[in-house]
């Protein structure tokens, strides 16, 4: 199905990156007129080629659409395309599913308020060829009511989508929690690879026994996240105090074969920090305390 197809309301779609592509293409396959923008026109062949129509401008683009998805580089593009529109996005929803900081989603959430558009952000918890299919998820913050009236719209880009309030700020919030632990899931596997290597032995051969401890591990954040909520950590496994000293095993063990220390003394440190803190005989999930607090002053 095309962009002729009647009954199905507009979408408009600014921003021609990998994603936005993949983004555009998912709402013409699940049949909705689509209009295309991008400051480098040639991207929109393929879509155009599919029945997408390509607006000359941003004004015409977003005059096209009843839901508006921007998914640019940064915030500051998004600023820098709609600021100039006026009211054009008057009774329109801008889905902006560009990443940023919870507090620029704010911002921009009053904006498009001001001028009679209804703001929703969104968090893609996918790659651009997961888009449309079982493999992504994206959250969706802002207010309820336009959620609910452009869900099937959104559907349409993941079957998994998920609103998790009027907040506009919240799916920035998730996206980056969500960074924050694949980074730390991915320099753990690095660093014990690092490791391994001095030993001859290969990444390949590590990677089924990671796989296994980090589902060993998802397997424990319930109760992890229970705790966290309850703010008691009782001592299940280990302590913190039995934990520091595995640290410092690994510090060791790292210094020692020449590979880089620094990821395993960060995780010392703040183990260190909440012993100190009295925390010593706590679970593991009392080092929240640790992440709350600002970081520390450097000189």
């Amino acid at each position: 199905m095309g962009n002729n197809d009647a009954g199905r309301m507009p979408v408009t779609v600014l921003g021609l990156g990998l994603m936005g592509q993949a983004l555009a293409g998912a709402f013409l396959d699940g049949g909705y007129p689509v209009t295309v923008w991008n400051r480098t026109a040639g991207k929109a062949e393929d879509l155009v080629a599919r029945g997408a129509t390509l607006a000359g401008s941003v004004r015409d683009a977003v005059a096209g659409g009843e839901v508006v998805v921007v998914c640019v580089s940064d915030y500051g593009a998004v600023r820098e395309l709609l600021e100039p529109l006026g009211d054009v996005l008057d009774g329109r929803v801008l889905v902006n599913l560009t990443s940023g900081t919870s507090a620029q989603a704010r911002e921009v959430g009053e904006w498009a308020a001001q001028r009679g558009g209804r703001y929703l952000d969104g968090a893609i918890m996918a790659v651009p060829a997961g888009i449309g299919t079982a493999d992504a998820t994206i959250v969706y913050s802002g207010p309820q009511a336009a959620f609910d009236l452009h869900e099937p719209v959104l559907r349409s880009l993941a079957p998994e989508t998920v609103f998790l309030g009027d907040d506009p700020g919240l799916s920035g919030l998730y996206e980056v929690a969500g960074v924050s632990l694949m980074w730390n899931i991915l320099n753990g596997f690095l660093h014990g690879a690092a490791l391994l290597e001095t030993a001859g032995v290969s990444a390949t051969r590590f990677a089924p026994l990671a796989g296994r401890a980090v589902e060993t591990v998802a397997g424990w954040l319930p109760g992890y996240a229970q705790q966290i909520d309850d703010g008691a950590y009782p001592a299940l496994d280990s302590t913190i105090d039995t934990h520091v000293g595995a640290m410092e095993h690994l510090v060791q063990e790292s210094e020692s074969l020449g590979v880089n220390a620094e990821l395993p003394r960060l995780i010392k440190s703040l183990g260190g920090r909440a012993v100190a803190g009295g925390r010593g005989g706590d679970g593991y999930a009392a080092l929240i305390e640790q992440f709350r607090k600002p970081s520390e002053a450097r000189p």
